[in-house]
């Protein structure tokens, strides 16, 4: 899993599948209240790659990858394209 990074310092990041394709970038961060463990990010200006993936939605219809997909935070948010499934 990723190292822990401020949640400021992750938005607006693209996300990228480890094969390069770009999914978007982070609009937000959802997490458990009660326990703090992040469970999505919600991307924003999502491409039309994104689109063709079965990937679950906000109610305010917004993309929700998993948390626990991400594999390296750097300029980029990479994830693993398999663990989207």
């Amino acid at each position: 899993m990723a190292d822990k990074k401020p949640h400021k310092e992750i938005l607006g990041k693209p996300v990228v599948t480890k094969e390069g394709r770009k999914l978007g970038s982070i609009k937000d961060i959802t997490f458990e209240t009660r326990t703090g463990e992040l469970i999505h990010l919600v991307l924003k200006e999502q491409t039309p790659y994104t689109s063709q993936l079965s990937l679950e939605t906000s109610q305010d219809k917004e993309t929700l990858i998993p948390y626990n997909s991400i594999i390296a935070i750097g300029d980029f948010v990479v994830v693993s394209e398999e663990d989207l499934m």
